[in-house]
């Protein structure tokens, strides 16, 4: 069983590579409030949905000190495809190695249509001053933004 993190963890800290091959180190943004979302794969259609509803929300997100951050096991050249191909507006990041995936407990078993196998278990996070502020597994795809941003007293 993968362990989950709860509110009040310090969150695992991690480099990867953005879709323009930077790197981005999740301590470098100790200043504002960090909402990390791990997704199957790109250019999928709920991962699409979710990418999207979170690009539609960035500046509402960004105007309360949110940075957004989407990570899946794409590699950077499928993350820049899917990023001009969306229009896009949030940091993806690479993680093939699937190492941040698992140590935020966002890989392992999970249900896909009845069958039990392993993944990507669609996940959100806040981080807030290096820590957990709130984590969600199994998240749907459609309309978690939209619950995400009344969870963090946003609004709808």
């Amino acid at each position: 069983m993968t362990t989950r993190l709860q509110p009040g963890d310090t969150a695992p800290d991690f480099t990867l590579t953005n879709d323009a091959g930077e790197s981005v180190t999740l301590s470098d943004l100790k200043d504002r409030k960090v909402i990390v979302y791990f997704y199957p794969a790109a250019m999928t259609p709920g991962c699409t949905k979710q990418a999207c509803d979170f690009s539609d929300s960035i500046d509402r997100l960004q105007a309360e000190g949110y940075t957004v951050l989407g990570i899946s096991p794409d590699k950077p050249e499928k993350l820049a495809k899917f990023r001009e191909r969306d229009g896009l507006t949030i940091t993806l990041l690479s993680d093939p190695s699937k190492d941040v995936l698992e140590a935020w407990g966002a890989f392992g078993e999970k249900k896909l249509y009845g069958k039990v196998v392993e993944g990507v278990i669609r996940s959100t996070f806040v981080v807030d001053d290096g820590k957990i502020a709130l984590a969600q597994y199994n998240v749907k795809a459609t309309g978690h933004v939209a619950k995400l941003r009344k969870d963090l007293g946003l609004g709808a």
